[in-house]
Protein backbone atom coordinates (compact mmCIF):
# COMPACT_ATOMS: atom_id res chain seq x y z
CA UNK A 1 0.00 0.00 0.00
CA UNK A 2 1.14 3.71 -0.74
CA UNK A 3 1.52 6.33 1.91
CA UNK A 4 -1.49 8.81 1.36
CA UNK A 5 -3.35 7.35 -1.28
CA UNK A 6 -6.55 6.87 0.83
CA UNK A 7 -6.16 3.50 1.63
CA UNK A 8 -5.76 1.98 4.74
CA UNK A 9 -2.18 1.60 6.03
CA UNK A 10 0.80 2.42 7.20
CA UNK A 11 1.51 5.49 6.66
CA UNK A 12 -1.49 6.99 5.32
CA UNK A 13 -2.84 10.57 5.97
CA UNK A 14 -5.63 10.93 4.58
CA UNK A 15 -9.20 10.84 7.00
CA UNK A 16 -11.71 8.36 5.91
CA UNK A 17 -14.64 9.96 5.44
CA UNK A 18 -16.90 8.40 7.83
CA UNK A 19 -14.08 9.79 10.73
CA UNK A 20 -14.27 13.37 9.47
CA UNK A 21 -17.49 14.32 10.60
CA UNK A 22 -17.21 13.14 14.26
CA UNK A 23 -13.97 14.97 14.00
CA UNK A 24 -15.56 18.35 13.30
CA UNK A 25 -18.33 17.45 15.52
CA UNK A 26 -15.81 17.19 18.63
CA UNK A 27 -13.52 20.19 17.34
CA UNK A 28 -11.07 18.38 17.31
CA UNK A 29 -8.48 18.94 14.44
CA UNK A 30 -7.46 16.29 11.82
CA UNK A 31 -4.17 16.18 13.01
CA UNK A 32 -5.49 13.46 16.02
CA UNK A 33 -6.68 11.02 13.63
CA UNK A 34 -3.67 8.56 13.85
CA UNK A 35 -2.58 6.82 10.71
CA UNK A 36 -5.14 3.73 11.61
CA UNK A 37 -7.81 5.87 10.90
CA UNK A 38 -8.82 5.16 14.40
CA UNK A 39 -9.44 8.66 16.44
CA UNK A 40 -7.32 9.34 19.79
CA UNK A 41 -9.32 11.53 22.20
CA UNK A 42 -9.08 10.82 26.12
CA UNK A 43 -12.95 11.38 26.78
CA UNK A 44 -14.33 12.37 30.02
CA UNK A 45 -17.81 11.01 31.60
CA UNK A 46 -18.32 15.10 31.51
CA UNK A 47 -18.50 16.87 28.18
CA UNK A 48 -16.44 19.87 29.17
CA UNK A 49 -15.31 21.91 26.10
CA UNK A 50 -11.69 22.10 25.23
CA UNK A 51 -11.45 25.94 25.40
CA UNK A 52 -12.54 25.32 29.17
CA UNK A 53 -10.15 22.31 30.61
CA UNK A 54 -7.63 23.32 33.56
CA UNK A 55 -3.74 22.81 33.82
CA UNK A 56 -1.94 19.81 34.20
CA UNK A 57 -0.59 18.39 37.77
CA UNK A 58 3.00 19.00 35.69
CA UNK A 59 2.08 22.49 34.71
CA UNK A 60 0.87 23.38 38.63
CA UNK A 61 4.36 21.68 40.15
CA UNK A 62 6.40 24.10 37.15
CA UNK A 63 4.84 26.73 37.85
CA UNK A 64 5.35 26.83 41.76
CA UNK A 65 9.16 25.61 40.93
CA UNK A 66 9.42 28.87 38.58
CA UNK A 67 7.73 30.98 41.72
CA UNK A 68 9.94 29.31 44.21
CA UNK A 69 13.17 30.20 42.62
CA UNK A 70 12.21 33.72 41.76
CA UNK A 71 11.16 34.05 45.57
CA UNK A 72 14.51 32.60 46.86
CA UNK A 73 16.06 35.13 44.20
CA UNK A 74 14.14 38.06 45.73
CA UNK A 75 15.04 37.47 49.04
CA UNK A 76 18.69 37.22 47.83
CA UNK A 77 18.29 40.49 46.94
CA UNK A 78 16.73 41.76 49.73
CA UNK A 79 19.12 40.83 52.32
CA UNK A 80 22.08 42.10 50.42
CA UNK A 81 20.39 45.37 49.75
CA UNK A 82 19.60 45.57 54.03
CA UNK A 83 23.51 44.54 54.29
CA UNK A 84 24.83 47.24 52.01
CA UNK A 85 22.54 49.45 53.86
CA UNK A 86 23.68 48.64 57.27
CA UNK A 87 27.44 48.49 55.66
CA UNK A 88 27.04 52.25 54.54
CA UNK A 89 25.23 53.12 57.94
CA UNK A 90 28.44 52.22 59.57
CA UNK A 91 30.41 53.73 57.77
CA UNK A 92 28.54 57.54 57.99
CA UNK A 93 28.61 56.91 61.75
CA UNK A 94 32.35 56.40 61.37
CA UNK A 95 33.15 59.42 59.35
CA UNK A 96 31.04 62.17 61.24
CA UNK A 97 32.92 60.42 64.60
CA UNK A 98 36.17 61.24 62.28
CA UNK A 99 35.38 64.72 61.76
CA UNK A 100 34.54 65.38 65.01
CA UNK A 101 37.92 64.70 66.27
CA UNK A 102 39.63 66.02 63.42
CA UNK A 103 37.69 69.14 63.80
CA UNK A 104 38.44 69.40 67.73
CA UNK A 105 42.08 68.35 67.63
CA UNK A 106 44.49 70.39 69.05
CA UNK A 107 42.23 73.53 69.00
CA UNK A 108 43.56 75.79 72.11
CA UNK A 109 46.64 73.37 72.63
CA UNK A 110 49.71 73.06 69.88
CA UNK A 111 49.76 70.19 67.57
CA UNK A 112 52.13 67.78 69.04
CA UNK A 113 53.69 64.43 67.00
CA UNK A 114 52.66 61.33 68.15
CA UNK A 115 50.40 58.47 68.45
CA UNK A 116 47.43 58.45 70.26
CA UNK A 117 44.17 56.03 70.77
CA UNK A 118 40.73 56.33 72.45
CA UNK A 119 36.85 55.20 72.47
CA UNK A 120 34.18 56.79 70.63
CA UNK A 121 31.61 55.30 72.37
CA UNK A 122 31.05 51.14 72.91
CA UNK A 123 31.43 50.41 68.68
CA UNK A 124 33.91 52.53 67.14
CA UNK A 125 37.40 53.24 68.46
CA UNK A 126 39.86 55.27 66.79
CA UNK A 127 44.06 55.98 66.47
CA UNK A 128 45.66 59.33 65.43
CA UNK A 129 49.14 59.69 64.32
CA UNK A 130 50.81 63.05 63.72
CA UNK A 131 53.87 63.43 61.65
CA UNK A 132 55.47 66.80 60.35
CA UNK A 133 54.61 67.57 56.99
CA UNK A 134 57.04 69.13 54.18
CA UNK A 135 55.72 68.77 50.34
CA UNK A 136 58.90 70.45 49.24
CA UNK A 137 61.94 68.27 51.86
CA UNK A 138 63.07 69.27 55.39
CA UNK A 139 61.31 72.49 56.82
CA UNK A 140 63.57 75.21 57.97
CA UNK A 141 63.90 75.13 61.50
CA UNK A 142 63.04 78.79 62.10
CA UNK A 143 59.92 78.79 59.92
CA UNK A 144 56.89 80.62 62.03
CA UNK A 145 54.75 77.93 60.63
CA UNK A 146 54.91 74.24 60.23
CA UNK A 147 52.24 71.70 58.41
CA UNK A 148 51.48 68.31 59.75
CA UNK A 149 49.76 65.50 58.70
CA UNK A 150 46.88 63.71 60.57
CA UNK A 151 46.29 60.46 59.79
CA UNK A 152 43.19 59.13 61.64
CA UNK A 153 41.94 55.75 61.59
CA UNK A 154 38.60 54.88 63.14
CA UNK A 155 38.05 51.02 63.48
CA UNK A 156 34.73 49.18 64.46
CA UNK A 157 33.80 45.76 64.99
CA UNK A 158 35.63 42.63 66.33
CA UNK A 159 38.74 43.32 67.61
CA UNK A 160 40.73 40.08 65.77
CA UNK A 161 38.96 41.51 61.94
CA UNK A 162 38.11 45.12 62.09
CA UNK A 163 36.40 47.20 60.07
CA UNK A 164 37.95 50.58 58.97
CA UNK A 165 37.68 53.97 57.70
CA UNK A 166 41.41 55.94 57.14
CA UNK A 167 41.30 59.84 57.21
CA UNK A 168 44.11 62.41 56.50
CA UNK A 169 43.96 65.84 56.95
CA UNK A 170 46.44 68.56 57.25
CA UNK A 171 47.16 71.09 60.40
CA UNK A 172 49.16 74.17 60.12
CA UNK A 173 50.82 74.67 63.95
CA UNK A 174 53.78 76.94 65.15
CA UNK A 175 57.32 76.01 65.74
CA UNK A 176 58.61 74.10 68.32
CA UNK A 177 60.84 76.39 70.73
CA UNK A 178 62.60 75.19 73.78
CA UNK A 179 60.95 71.44 73.69
CA UNK A 180 57.79 73.59 73.72
CA UNK A 181 55.54 74.78 70.61
CA UNK A 182 53.93 77.73 69.82
CA UNK A 183 50.16 77.92 68.48
CA UNK A 184 48.72 79.63 65.59
CA UNK A 185 47.97 82.65 68.20
CA UNK A 186 51.68 83.05 69.68
CA UNK A 187 53.39 82.62 66.72
CA UNK A 188 51.62 85.37 64.78
CA UNK A 189 53.10 87.94 67.24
Amino acid sequence: MKAGNGEQGTGNTKISRDLRPYASAQGLPQSELHADRQLCVHRSPFHIPRSQQGFSLLEVIAAIMLLAIAFTALMKVAGASISLTHNAAEHSEAAMWARSLLDSAFVGEPVKPGSSSGRFDRQFRWQLEVTPWNGAGIAAPNAPLHLYQLDLDVLWGPTAHPRSAHFRTLRLGGPQVGGAQLDDSQAAR
